[in-house]
């Protein structure tokens, strides 16, 4: 049975190697080349497994039933009202405080040729677990390729009509962890419109906006400190960006949502989807009071998360993606980390 301290790792033959616990399948760490055959630990985090459990839960982890915010965590299915646990007053996020980046996932060797190495991770979570409706079974593959792709699928059943939405929680910054901020990451987004925050809902409003002429613009690739630094209200609202993205073209395919790049070590890192939206967080709430890899300050924007998903308060929202799951139907996502030498 998998402890949640026990360490997993993926390694290829270029000896990229990713690290994580069975807590909440929480990425502790991802090694890879710069420009000059450097390897660096690109994931944000701690610096033992004693401090990652002890530390910020959503670190790299496996986020649900619904990740993400549901407004005053109310919505209704089938003529029945459900009120979830408001854990980021006056929301509910990420599957509540005890959603399933605190769970201890079950987590086994998994072979397919595609992948140098891969694991299999799967949780049952019961049904009226954090107020959901529905037993729901969860499978997780962590696959790593010899292309240098770390791969994330997710299929999930229920045996009740509910919700979902997965996603993983990893905060990148191509520098290395504990190698200061990400405000001159370079990052070029899919993405012509986004979701606006409401600061009264503390959460999307409904709206999908064209992102020209906001400081939220990613279509052409730019510095991601041009936006945090602005004085604009959607990025006062969240101390940075916490907003999320609407992929252009989403047919349910996999494609091209995001790419990152740092021009000092020459990583790249392209995020590849068949989502509807991508989330982009760049740790605004970081007040380096922690301290991360290196022995250093996890500080403001030290990374930025990028979290295919389905749209915040989608439940709520009758133009926004579909997060019902019903009895029979199969919930898949596919999100690829690809790093390459830019």
């Amino acid at each position: 049975m998998t402890k949640a301290s026990d360490v997993f790792k993926l390694k290829n033959a270029n000896n990229v190697e990713v690290t994580f616990i069975g807590r909440g399948g929480q990425i502790t760490g991802i090694t890879v080349p710069d420009k000059d055959g450097n390897m660096d630990d690109v994931v944000i985090g701690y610096q033992s497994v004693e401090e990652a459990l002890a530390g910020d839960g959503y670190f790299g982890a496996l986020c649900g039933r619904f990740s993400n915010r549901i407004v005053k965590g109310q919505f209704s299915l089938d003529g029945v009202d459900y009120q979830l646990e408001c854990n980021n007053t006056p929301n509910h996020l990420h599957g509540g405080s005890d959603g399933f980046n605190n769970r201890v996932w079950d987590v086994t060797p998994y072979e397919e040729s595609r992948f140098a190495q891969a694991y299999k991770l799967t949780l049952v979570s019961p049904d009226g677990d954090q107020g959901y409706p529905g037993e729901v079974k969860v499978e997780v593959i962590y696959g790593l390729t010899d292309e240098n792709e770390m791969v994330i699928e997710y299929v999930a059943e229920t045996s009740k009509a509910t919700i979902i939405n997965l996603t993983s929680h990893a905060y990148f910054n191509l520098k290395g962890a504990g190698k200061g901020t990400v405000e001159d990451h370079q990052l070029e987004l899919n993405a012509s419109k986004y979701t606006p925050l409401s600061a009264e809902l503390g959460t999307v409003t409904g709206e999908i906006a064209e992102v020209k002429g906001t400081p939220m613009d990613f279509v052409d690739t730019k510095a991601i400190g041009e936006t945090v630094n602005t004085d604009d209200e959607q990025v006062k609202m969240v101390n940075g960006i916490d907003h999320n993205f609407v992929i252009d073209g989403y047919d349910g395919m996999l494609r091209l949502a995001a790419r990152l790049s740092d021009e000092e070590t020459g990583r790249c890192m392209e995020v590849f989807t068949d989502q509807p939206g991508i989330q982009i967080y760049t740790g605004g709430h970081f007040d380096s009071s922690e301290t991360g890899k290196l022995g250093n300050p996890i500080e403001k924007w030290a990374g930025v998360a990028m979290e295919t998903q389905i749209f915040p308060d989608s439940p709520n929202q009758d133009h926004f993606p579909n997060a019902v799951l019903k009895p029979g139907e199969v919930y898949k996502h596919t999100c690829v980390y690809k790093f390459s030498i830019q």
